[in-house]
């Protein structure tokens, strides 16, 4: 058959396919440029961005684990002035969508740095990391509690006229009444899931292997939570929706686009090999043409249950 169509439409975005990386196992995009064609891949999403630049936690702060890895970074990242002066200038060399990942201490921060980024033309969307305590409400975690949810997300919504894009957390009781919450406060695509909360212990040392004692796990361990949240949640809302959670090959990321999702996002496999999302990108283009498949948006939400 001929080249099929890839292509798809992510809240007004136009990807040449549905691969993207993740935020946080990708740098700011040229850090991989070597290794990876970023023409070849749908998108590519920064390091997540705050006001002023942070440090991260303590090492050791990384650990693999069976099926996946824990991280602590601490949302390390160089703030939002040195992106604009440092980092934004390359993104003006690269014909792909950049997509900033961003997170506040505050609503209020949260709104400044969507209207910072707003203001960026090489910046083609916002993904908003909800997985962040609120400093100012006793620490409950904006990705948690759907009010406090929907607040900030209609904050950021209210700063910028970029696509919005919001990443979910895992860690709650109910994933699709989060998601009702950020869609009904402006959110034009969801992106899950982020990682699970796990930890990791040193027998002999008789101590946690990482400083900070908790971290997030990601990697084929997370991968049939992930699928199964995807699933709800495209079940549930009328936005698009972006999977991310083991995806370590072109039959992981094709089972989270039957089970819903508009484009995938590649994240550990990048630790393992710099070149995950082509790979898995020109993997995917193949099975379509193996299998017949003329595009591959019949294939969103095409499970059979």
């Amino acid at each position: 058959m001929s080249t099929p169509d890839m292509s798809v439409n992510l809240a007004g975005i136009a990807l040449r396919n549905p691969v993207m990386t993740a935020s946080g196992t990708f740098g700011y995009g040229a850090e991989f440029a070597e290794h990876v064609d970023l023409h070849k891949i749908g998108a590519f999403v920064t390091k997540g961005l705050c006001l002023k630049p942070r440090a991260g936690n303590p090492t050791p702060r990384i650990v693999e684990t069976p099926g996946g890895m824990l991280n602590a970074i601490g949302l390390q990242n160089v703030g939002i002035d040195a992106f604009v002066a440092k980092k934004v200038p390359f993104l003006r060399t690269v014909d792909t969508p950049a997509i900033a990942n961003f997170f506040g201490g505050t609503i209020d921060e949260y709104a400044e740095m969507a209207r910072r980024l707003d203001e960026i033309p090489e910046i083609a969307a916002l993904e908003m990391n909800i997985s962040c305590p609120n400093v100012k409400q006793g620490g409950i975690v904006f990705g948690t509690d759907p009010s406090c949810a929907a607040s900030v997300v209609a904050a950021c919504r209210a700063a910028t006229k970029k696509p919005l894009i919001v990443k979910l957390s895992p860690n709650v009781t109910d994933i699709v009444a989060m998601a009702h919450a950020c869609v009904d406060a402006g959110a034009d695509a969801l992106s899950l899931i982020n990682t699970l909360i796990g930890m990791a212990i040193d027998l002999k040392k008789r101590r946690p292997v990482l400083a900070n004692i908790t971290g997030g796990l990601s990697g084929p361990a997370i991968k049939p939570v992930a699928l199964r949240m995807v699933w709800l949640v495209a079940r549930a809302v009328k936005v698009p929706i972006v999977g991310i959670g083991g995806i370590m090959n072109a039959t992981d990321a094709l089972e989270f686009i039957l089970a819903g999702a508009s484009a995938v996002q590649v994240g550990t496999a990048s630790f393992i090999n710099p070149g995950a999302a082509q790979t898995i990108a020109e993997e995917m283009e193949a099975w379509l043409v193996a299998n017949g498949v003329a595009d591959v948006k019949s294939l969103i939400g095409a499970l059979e249950t």
